[in-house]
């Protein structure tokens, strides 16, 4: 096997286990979060329905001024202001294969920032 696709199976591997380590997984909507080299997406998902409440990007904010922690967190706060406006509260934060760390932490902190518990 070459070494892209084991890169990409533990890639997988990695993301599988940080998605089904959610104890209460079904009961609550999660917090779904995918970086690019430049743009940040998050988007609530609800696993019972199988449907996207709510998403929002790097690439929907009118002034893209700072550095990309700085868009990332504003990117949290607008998902925040969003949720709130169709009554959620009370999420699980799913990062995917992306370490809790830099742009995924700071979406992490404006999405509590705007009054979302995880």
């Amino acid at each position: 096997m070459s070494l892209q696709k084991k890169l990409i199976q533990k890639r997988k591997k990695r993301a599988f286990r940080v998605k089904n380590s959610q104890v209460s997984r079904g009961l609550m909507p999660r917090l779904s979060v995918f970086r690019s080299l430049k743009q940040v997406y998050a988007q609530i998902i609800d696993d019972k329905s199988k449907k996207t409440l709510v998403s929002f990007s790097s690439l929907n904010l009118k002034d893209k001024s700072g550095d990309k922690k700085e868009i990332a967190k504003r990117v949290g706060l607008e998902l925040g202001k969003l949720a709130s406006e169709k009554s959620i509260e009370k999420i699980l934060f799913d990062r995917g294969r992306f370490l809790y760390h830099g742009r995924i932490k700071a979406l992490a902190d404006g999405a509590r920032e705007a009054g979302l518990k995880f």
